[in-house]
């Protein structure tokens, strides 16, 4: 394929022919394509505005940690039969456990949950029980919520 040269200053006599027009815009085309492949170094892989969690509100520590909790089943997944399951689902005693700076912290949190739950269901032998004869996450998460506000409100 040949292309003709024009000069800026002359103007041509004669029109160009088809193919000499349709070669002349393939010529432009190929000019503005970029044929470098991408560097994927360069491409960015996480959002630029990622957002962060609230902090916490709660500045005692057992309540701190059943916010924390509630955050991980929120945000985890929440499951029962198990204190984490292979999707990485968490129960209400696996949060807690996970999200306690200590063990005896775990244990406050946990009977600060267990007194919350009782207060409207009578009958709850255990957190693990409770937690297991739910069908969804939105109870958990409530009690999570109400125990953070109950342990705020004591100061533990």
């Amino acid at each position: 394929m040949t292309t003709k040269t024009l000069a800026p200053s002359a103007p041509s006599a004669t029109a160009l022919s088809f193919d000499e027009r349709l070669a002349l815009a393939a010529l432009a085309v190929d000019a503005r394509i970029n044929t470098q492949p991408l560097d994927l170094a360069d491409v960015i892989r996480n959002p630029v505005n990622t957002p962060q969690p609230a902090p916490c509100p709660y500045t005692t520590p057992v309540a701190a940690t059943l916010h924390k909790a509630r955050l991980r089943l929120e945000t985890g997944g929440w499951c029962t039969g198990a204190l984490r399951d292979e999707q990485g689902a968490n129960c209400l005693i696996g949060a807690i456990r996970a999200e306690a700076p200590t063990g005896g912290a775990a244990d406050d949190a946990c009977r600060i949950l267990l007194e919350t739950i009782r207060r409207d269901f009578s009958g709850a032998e255990s957190i693990p029980s409770w937690n297991d004869a739910r069908n969804g996450p939105r109870q958990p998460l409530l009690y999570l919520d109400r125990a953070a506000a109950l342990a705020h409100a004591r100061t533990l």
